[in-house]
């Protein structure tokens, strides 16, 4: 019974004496490892993916897409005129509507006094209007206002346009022919002429001819 206390005894004080004490904090050691934390610079490291996964840019700005100014000269297209000889600027330009009160005019004009004419003869008598609308004050300065002189012109009475058949390919025509006159698309042969008549009278004008096309005379 002692024997059995004694060794439980001895066995006690053997498991005490490997107990370890905790380890005392060396302040030469805390020392160290501050400087060594101190001296190591602190590299910042980029988030190379956002949270949903894509790629991240550096730098400010990097999300913003560089806005770009589109050339307005290049942008902007030039206007294409037609071209040709008559009888193709006509098919090209044929239609019911003038477009404008003043090409109304200028078709009315060449409808009325040569739509029985060939079209070098209608593209005269458009040339004739126009010639009188840029004259300088001699004749009214617009087209209309050329039809609308008192004394003129045989067709118009009073101060509206007569009506005419606009479905007829006659009056799509002097539409045409109207179109390429004002927009100086081919040149008559009647050049700056300013007055015309039909060749069975004879006005006894002095005034210099032009040239003859069709059923008119023409002078200046």
């Amino acid at each position: 019974m002692l024997a059995s206390l004694r060794s439980a005894l001895l066995l006690c004080a053997a498991l005490g004496a490997t107990t370890v004490a905790p380890a005392q904090a060396d302040p030469s050691n805390e020392l160290l490892g501050t400087v060594a934390a101190a001296s190591l610079p602190e590299v910042p490291v980029p988030d190379l993916l956002d949270p949903d996964g894509e790629p991240q840019l550096a730098g400010p700005g990097a999300h913003e897409q560089e806005a770009v100014t589109p050339d307005t000269d290049q942008a902007e297209e030039a206007v294409v005129r037609p071209s040709g000889d008559l009888v193709t600027l006509v098919a090209d330009l044929r239609g019911p509507d003038a477009g404008s009160r003043e090409l109304e005019c200028l078709a009315t004009g060449v409808y009325f006094e040569a739509k029985s004419e060939p079209l070098a003869g209608q593209l005269a008598v458009g040339q004739v209007i126009a010639n009188r609308s840029n004259s300088g004050g001699r004749f009214p300065a617009s087209y209309c206002g050329v039809l609308f002189q008192r004394g003129q012109f045989s067709f118009v009475h009073g101060s509206s346009l007569p009506s005419v058949p606009r479905s007829s390919r006659q009056w799509q025509t002097a539409v045409a022919i109207a179109k390429i006159v004002d927009q100086d698309l081919k040149n008559s042969e009647v050049g700056n002429a300013l007055f015309f008549h039909a060749r069975y009278v004879s006005p006894g004008w002095r005034l210099k001819r032009v040239a003859a096309i069709g059923n008119h005379v023409f002078y200046r």
